[in-house]
């Protein structure tokens, strides 16, 4: 009675998944942080993206007679993408412009956007039904469910667009920020 190959139809074809997801992965998130203009880190990603991939492009190499490792290097690729795209979303890197446009007076709302912290530009436009305010935000990734939550808050039919944005020079972001200690500006008043 033969034994069961564990190493071969098992322990190989596991390597060969969990090698492809964390490669992929990676390859993801360079991907994002490419468009990004991130260059350092994107190179960091990228050299261990290829060196784990080489790795399990080896293994299947060797067995190509293998279904299992033709599986599992499948397998992988397609969850990495997954659990790819779910952390960027979670690590919520870079920033977004967005644009909110409201027919409704938007005194209010940029008030309580500015206590939030969540700058907040406004311009008088002319839309298709008549006059119309323009809300410009750049924000942190992090930042937008808080502030669309403010928005519908106040206005739950306001029009919103939302863009990836690569850089910003200077802004109001909320407090518990890090790295962008130069980049924030408070107003001041005078006699307060």
């Amino acid at each position: 009675m033969n034994e069961f190959d564990w190493t071969n139809y098992v322990l190989i074809p596991c390597l060969i998944f969990f090698g492809r997801v964390v490669d992929v992965t990676l390859g993801t998130l360079r991907i994002i942080s490419v468009s990004r203009g991130r260059k350092l880190l994107s190179a960091v990603l990228g050299f261990f993206e290829v060196f784990i991939w080489l790795l399990a492009i080896g293994e299947i190499f060797k067995n190509l007679d293998g279904w299992q490792h033709l599986l599992a290097y499948s397998a992988g690729f397609a969850t990495g993408n997954y659990v790819g795209i779910w952390l960027e979303s979670r690590l919520a890197m870079g920033m977004n412009l967005l644009r909110v446009i409201t027919r409704h007076d938007a005194v209010e709302l940029v008030e309580t956007l500015h206590r939030e912290d969540l700058g907040c530009t406004v311009v008088q436009a002319e839309g298709a039904f008549g006059p119309v305010q323009l809300l410009f935000m750049a924000l942190r990734r992090r930042d937008v469910p808080k502030a669309l939550g403010i928005i519908k808050k106040f206005n739950p039919n306001a029009f919103f667009t939302l863009e990836d944005v690569r850089g910003v020079s200077h802004g109001i972001f909320p407090a518990r920020s890090f790295g962008l200690g130069a980049l924030s500006m408070r107003p001041t008043r005078k006699g307060k």
